[in-house]
């Protein structure tokens, strides 16, 4: 495993890769970094980090809609089905806890689990775990925090802030605004 740190638009991004696949993007500061990141070698001229830190930078200049790293998150088979159907929503679009518990198959008794899932992407930004949004389309838990969240959807064309509720499209719990004639 290597590991590399560069700085990018939301601060320092760490990579943590094997000699093929990336395995993680962290935020400095981030809770779930691996304890052992540090003791990782460096490798800032491995191939695939080298590729991941480009892929990054063009996502951050606006030049990268959909990742296309090789990618071994490690986590349970639960979890990599949670992160597998992150990877169909679409740069630009954001979906809620309950759709994507409801497209997995699942129960609303199953979200707080779909959403601990979520919490626990190691891979950042190409696994876009941060255009889930809360049920009402408010900004709820990301792990780089949620000021990060909201930068990264309004890169992506969102008015996000925090406090204030996101539009998400096709979710039933979201009522559109009814106005009286003027």
């Amino acid at each position: 495993m290597y590991r590399h740190t560069f700085v990018c638009p939301l601060g320092k991004l760490l990579l943590i890769a094997t000699d093929t696949h990336l395995t993680g993007a962290f935020f400095s500061g981030q809770k779930t970094t691996p304890l052992h990141a540090a003791t990782m070698p460096p490798g800032p001229s491995e191939p695939i980090i080298r590729e991941a830190q480009a892929q990054f930078e063009a996502y951050f200049a606006g030049r990268l809609h959909e990742f296309s790293l090789p990618m071994a998150p490690a986590g349970t088979p639960f979890q990599r089905d949670v992160w597998r159907l992150l990877c169909s929503i679409a740069f630009g679009e954001c979906t809620t806890y309950g759709q994507i518990t409801a497209r997995l198959g699942l129960t609303r008794e199953h979200a707080r689990a779909v959403g601990t899932a979520i919490g626990r992407n190691p891979i950042s930004i190409a696994i876009p775990c941060h255009r889930v949004v809360g049920a009402d389309g408010t900004l709820t838990g990301y792990a780089g925090g949620l000021s990060r969240k909201a930068a990264l959807l309004r890169l992506e064309g969102h008015p996000a802030q925090v406090g204030i509720r996101l539009p998400v499209v096709g979710d039933a719990r979201q009522h559109p605004l009814d106005l009286a004639p003027a």
